[in-house]
């Protein structure tokens, strides 16, 4: 019987598992996932997640009864990959052939050199999270390391649950390569006013232990005495298994607009770890770590499979997601459309940024990004509005075949 293996056993994996089902695959299915527990939502495990004991229940994704057609193999993961004998190996020494590829192994987090930090907890997985948790308890000091979404996210989880919280980073605003330095300025104002210390535009040095809790040495010369702190410093994509096979790894694995690894029929990857061009922008390949990508990614990439291993030509019409993103933080909702990345120009275009406001990122006169700051009722209108002056037109595109 033919077989598709899905390197990644989180979202991507589980919703390009459903959508090969559903696209008509009637072979075997086999799942290598390096976790033990079954696909569950991350989002939460930077913000709700944290302000109880994290259940594993309520965080699992709802599957849709194809899933458990597929052969879910837990607390494996993919060591190395053979493209041209269609192998993989895997960590319990076992070789496992398929006709079909996926990868959807996402991203890990990334962590400080070991020579500045040994420990120090994280938040990307479940585990992480639980890890995490009992540690943020009223009147503790947090050291977050990193002013991103998951540091931000952190910090303002913590203070709510009466911690004192120091965010270092070495831009000189938060949020600054997602958001640019306007909307992060107006970001860092409102933890600020929650009682959330920065130092921004340093780096850390070295992290000792004293007396139970740590020493946070900055690049500034500054000392922060601290009982937990937490690596918030971005991530990586994990790819390594893909190495040796003339694929571009540079950032994520590059792939077509059909989702195919370095164009090859057959092997096509999803989610965070997929860098595709979006005609709906340019034709620059990107990666796109948000939280809908892996179920837009999985739908193109598991059509393009069925088409590839029946030896029939993929859909011809261009893929362009519109990318989409909210992070909460205290009692105000970020949301955004689009892509901010490549603005040159930035401008409030409803409302204050200390209160409520729309934040347009233009390129050459053109919206391709947009950010609101609570106003939740202008987010579909918002939405509606950026799909109809973003989309290409439908035109075939070029290599469906």
């Amino acid at each position: 019987m033919p077989r598709i293996a899905v390197v990644g056993g989180s979202l991507g994996g589980l919703r390009v598992t459903e959508a090969l089902f559903s696209s008509g695959w009637e072979g075997e299915i086999v799942v290598i996932s390096e976790e033990t527990h079954p696909p569950y939502t991350r989002p939460p495990l930077s913000k709700a997640a944290l302000t109880a004991a994290p259940d594993l229940t309520v965080l699992a994704f709802q599957q849709r009864p194809e899933a458990a057609r597929a052969d879910w193999r837990f607390g494996v993961r993919a060591e190395g990959c053979d493209l041209e004998q269609r192998t993989l190996s895997l960590s319990d020494g076992s070789t496992l052939r398929f006709d079909g590829l996926v990868a959807a192994t996402g991203v890990a987090a990334r962590r400080l050199p070991e020579r500045i930090a040994r420990s120090g907890c994280a938040v990307r997985t479940y585990d992480d999270c639980v890890a995490l948790q009992p540690r943020l308890r009223p009147g503790a000091t947090i050291v977050v390391i990193g002013a991103g979404f998951i540091g931000c996210e952190v910090a303002a989880t913590a203070v709510k649950l009466g911690c004192s919280v120091h965010v270092v980073a070495i831009d000189d605003v938060p949020l600054k390569t997602p958001l640019g330095d306007t909307v992060g300025a107006a970001v860092q104002r409102r933890h600020e006013a929650h009682g959330v210390r920065f130092h921004l535009g340093t780096q850390v040095e070295r992290i000792t232990d004293e007396g139970g809790g740590h020493l946070v040495a900055l690049a500034d010369g500054t000392t922060l005495r601290c009982d937990t702190y937490v690596q918030a410093i971005g991530s990586d994509p994990c790819v390594s298994w893909l190495e040796g096979n003339g694929l571009d790894l540079a950032d994520g694995v590059a792939c077509d607009n059909w989702m195919r690894m370095g164009g090859i029929p057959g092997a096509v990857a999803v989610g965070d770890v997929a860098r595709f061009p979006n005609p709906m922008f340019d034709d620059v390949p990107r990666r796109v770590e948000h939280w809908q990508m892996p179920a837009d990614t999985a739908r193109r990439a598991a059509a393009t499979l069925v088409s590839d291993l029946a030896g029939e030509p993929a859909d011809p019409r261009p893929f362009h997601p519109l990318p989409s993103f909210w992070s909460d933080q205290y009692d105000v909702r970020i949301q955004s459309f689009g892509n901010l990345a490549i603005a040159d120009r930035i401008e409030v275009i409803e409302g204050d940024l200390d209160t409520e406001a729309a934040v347009g990122y233009f390129r050459d006169g053109r919206m391709v990004g947009a950010v609101l700051l609570g106003l939740p009722k202008k987010a579909l209108l918002l939405r509606r509005q950026m799909l109809q002056e973003l989309t290409p037109p439908a035109t075939p595109a070029e290599g469906a075949a």
